[in-house]
């Protein structure tokens, strides 16, 4: 499980350093993609191939399901780390998370999400939880 959130830049060349705690989780390939609200997702392959199966059993007759397939494959990177724990985060998906040099990096359970900080910092309000957890009920979380 991925926990915690860190704060790192992405340099020049998109090289962004993983949080050490996360690297031994990840394994030695893994996936980077695009990700909900405008955040980059990594998956260890293992949790990567469950995500894919989920994908592959939607009906192609369904737009949604043609859509949310597309949005997370198409923008999919096989990843490895380098020597100094670096992942090299493609030019598309930078553009898309709008990563530009500084960064947060947060596990998020099975995966774990890459922010710009800006857009981290605005959309990390924590103020109305009473609320989301009142309509998390029903789908059995309880704080």
């Amino acid at each position: 499980m991925f926990m915690g959130e860190y704060s790192h830049s992405i340099d020049e060349k998109g090289r962004l350093i993983i949080p050490s705690k996360f690297r031994f989780e990840l394994g030695e390939t893994f996936v980077l993609t695009r990700g909900l609200d405008g955040c980059l997702c990594v998956y260890p392959q293992n949790e990567w191939n469950i995500l894919e199966s989920k994908l592959r059993a939607l009906p192609l007759t369904n737009k949604n399901a043609r859509t949310i397939t597309r949005f997370l494959v198409s923008g999919a990177a096989a990843c490895e780390l380098d020597k100094q724990g670096r992942i090299l985060v493609p030019a598309a998906l930078r553009e898309y998370a709008g990563l530009e040099k500084d960064v947060v990096v947060t596990g998020n359970l099975e995966r774990i999400e890459i922010w710009d900080k800006a857009k981290w910092d605005s959309n990390s309000s924590y103020e109305d939880m009473d609320s989301i957890e009142e309509g998390l009920q029903d789908c059995g979380v309880l704080l």
